[in-house]
């Protein structure tokens, strides 16, 4: 990737446009420019509904030639590619994490919040997104990277953003148009960047490359305002603040500044307008429906469930799927939807019956990795028909209520799991995960472990175990996404039935009858019911304990594990204070070491003054003594 000039980002080469498309790009762009006048490569508007955006139409005369000039081969980057890769994203949502993915990633930056709005557009009156957060924000050579393909700075472990992607496809999934606005504060250096991302301008321009004008300011401090950033030349400063003031919602550089007044010293802010239409016309974002929320647009399916539980909420409300996007966050971060802070929820929390099993998966040759999940019936089961596996990756949700298993004769109906195996790889969009070797052991074990937890609990609220013939055997459906079917109701026991202990391990993926757990005690199970109101904790390992006993030890073993992590990470915070401290007491010693000398250096200067005085007065003593 090379750029045009150095405020412009042209996803194309030098090389491969020609002298000619390089000074006929610069002459469209120049103050000034009629695009009325110019040929009209897209007669078109562009479509609002997002998957009928991608229709492209060029001119055949106007089509890309092969990129062989001067002997060299370079790829292009078209505008339809903007479109293409959005469609990564098949739901709304799944974009609007990957913008809250990266400003969670800035709390290493200082970052505190992350705001999400809807405001109207000053030229336009149309609605749009507002996603803005204090943290390190970007200088200009980051602002263009960012808004470039593949390059990203996140090389830590701990940060969720790693391909350099998720800004591109998450923005154009939610509009046709975004602008951002970036504030950076670096060795004394305060500069602001603006930069606009517009798939309304690529087309109706006609450009067969993806052309971002971006501009920069830098703060003098003499002046105590900002100044235009010019590394070479104020015609290219000009041409790029010309379509930013064409394009953008701001019509004026006045407008367009003011932007920065509630970004404070750093930060950024992103706009997305133009958002797109569902296939029936409508806004596919629902702004009107809950004024402290925002819903996808026409799925009422959710709102009519008898029990509005988060699972049957997060498919439609951001405000649900946000409140479980993320496993653990800093407890003085927020996120804030439409003035209000979304309040976090810990699925695990709503599980009783609870077990913790410890799986250990080969990974890296003999290199062993323990995951630990966390699997019970929701409590408001059996009433509640939601089960599935919500797996987290580097503390980011990737796939919410993921159901492993087929209900097949209610088995697994109302079963949840919370799990976060780091040791596989999640596809780009973050939806999902590489269909891997390690992958699919891991869902076999999932399917095995549903169906265990299954067999040992489900009477406890009220289902009755389907006994299964040794003869009609078989192993669990290797599809991992069927859904239950809607026809299977569970079967309730009566009243008066009582519990039966069975030792039956039909129906469980064979070649794992040693590792089953053995049937529930029945005083084991009328403890259960006795306190079905309140959770009951159990922590299993791979190869589990016969007694409650060992598992309630396993269990407080594990909270003291917590709360030694909890004590320790205390400690080291105490432990750099104390640090601290005592690099300032021996500052303080030296301080008074060296007033101490200086103190003793001016009494010596006193004695001998006082003595040269005394010395003085006696000679003139004498010397009135001898006239």
């Amino acid at each position: 990737m090379t750029m045009i000039n150095s405020n412009i980002i042209d996803l194309c080469s030098d090389d491969e446009m020609g002298r000619s498309n390089i000074k006929k790009c610069r002459m469209e762009i120049e103050p000034g420019f009629d695009s009325a006048s110019a040929p009209s490569v897209c007669p078109t508007p562009i479509s609002r509904q997002f998957w009928k955006a991608g229709c492209y139409e060029i001119e055949q005369g106007q089509r890309c030639k092969a990129a062989n000039q001067y002997g060299k081969n370079h790829m292009r980057v078209h505008p339809m590619f903007l479109h293409s890769n959005a469609t990564s994203h098949k739901w709304a949502f799944g974009a609007m994490a990957e913008l809250l993915d990266n400003a969670v990633d800035e709390v290493q930056n200082g970052a505190t919040f992350v705001s999400i709005d809807k405001i109207s557009t000053p030229r336009y009156g149309t609605p749009a997104l507002l996603i803005r957060d204090d943290g390190g924000g970007m200088d200009p050579d980051a602002i263009r990277r960012c808004m470039s393909f593949g390059f990203s700075d996140k090389k830590s472990k701990f940060t969720i953003g790693q391909y350099g992607n998720g800004f591109k496809t998450s923005s154009m999934r939610l509009g046709a148009d975004v602008i951002v606005f970036s504030r950076h504060l670096k060795s004394r250096s305060l500069t602001q960047s603006v930069g606009l991302l517009s798939y309304t301008f690529l087309r109706w321009r006609g450009y067969n490359n993806v052309v971002v004008p971006t501009v920069d300011y830098e703060f003098n401090s003499s002046a105590r305002t900002f100044g235009p950033l010019i590394p070479h030349d104020e015609d290219h400063f000009s041409s790029n603040l010309t379509m930013l003031l064409q394009w953008s919602p701001y019509s004026t550089e006045e407008e367009l500044l003011k932007q920065f007044d509630d970004i404070g010293d750093h930060g950024t802010k992103v706009v997305i307008y133009n958002l797109w239409l569902n296939d029936d016309g409508e806004m596919e974002l629902d702004f009107d429906s809950d004024p402290e929320d925002i819903c996808i647009n026409g799925d009422k399916t959710g709102r009519m469930k008898p029990i509005q539980y988060v699972a049957n909420l997060y498919q439609h409300s951001l405000r649900a799927y946000a409140s479980i996007l993320y496993r653990q966050l800093p407890h003085y971060f927020r996120i804030i939807l439409r003035g209000r802070d979304i309040e976090y929820h810990n699925i695990a929390d709503d599980l009783k019956y609870v077990q913790f099993i410890k799986y250990m998966p080969q990974v890296d040759g003999n290199l062993e990795v323990g995951i630990i999940t966390a699997i019970g019936f929701l409590k408001e089961a059996p009433q509640a028909n939601t089960h599935g596996f919500n797996i987290y990756h580097r503390n980011r949700l990737i796939l919410p209520f993921w159901r492993a298993v087929r209900c097949t004769n209610s088995t697994g109906r109302g079963v949840v799991g919370v799990l976060e195996p780091d040791f596989i790889q999640p596809t780009h969009n973050k939806q999902d995960f590489e269909k891997t070797s390690l992958f699919q052991k891991l869902e076999d074990r999932l399917k095995q472990m549903t169906v265990e937890y299954w067999n040992k609990h489900c009477k406890l609220i009220g289902y009755q175990q389907v006994k299964i013939t040794p003869s009609t055997t078989t192993t669990v459906p290797s599809s991992a996404t069927q859904n239950c079917v809607d026809q299977d109701q569970p079967l309730l026991l009566n009243h008066g039935s009582q519990y039966e202990s069975s030792n039956s391990r039909a129906g469980l993926i064979k070649k794992r009858k040693d590792l089953l757990d053995p049937p529930l005690k029945l005083q084991h199970a009328k403890r259960h019911v006795g306190s079905s109101c309140g959770t009951d904790v159990q922590c299993i390992s791979e190869q589990p304990e016969n007694s409650v006993e060992d598992m309630m030890q396993v269990s407080q073993k594990m909270l003291l594990m917590q709360e030694n992590k909890r004590l320790r990470s205390q400690l080291l915070t105490l432990e750099k204070m104390v640090q601290e401290l005592d690099l300032k007491v021996q500052q303080l010693k030296d301080e008074q070491e060296n007033v101490e000398q200086r103190a003793g250096e001016l009494d010596n200067e006193l004695t001998q003054l006082t003595q040269t005085l005394f010395e003085s007065r006696e000679w003139n003593i004498y010397e009135q003594h001898v006239c």
